[in-house]
């Protein structure tokens, strides 16, 4: 998925709850990763950091094969 700054994507549950990242973390995922808009506002490599604006949470690093455009 080619992306930019400004996109708006929400988590595939699949890719996120399978990864080596979740495995080194908590695996219970707050549902607004996968049901509600965030936004790209930066890209570093294969990482884009991804804010969620409807409730208050801080921003979150997801790797980009983990994102989809929010339809």
């Amino acid at each position: 998925m080619a992306v930019k700054r400004g996109d708006i994507v929400r988590a595939v549950r699949e890719k996120l709850e399978n990864s080596l990242e979740a495995q080194a973390s908590d695996t219970r995922f707050p549902s607004y990763l996968f049901e509600s808009k965030g936004e790209i506002v930066d890209i570093k490599g294969d990482y884009a950091l991804v804010k969620f604006g409807k409730v208050p949470t801080p921003n979150i690093w997801l790797r980009l094969d983990q994102l989809e455009e929010f339809k």
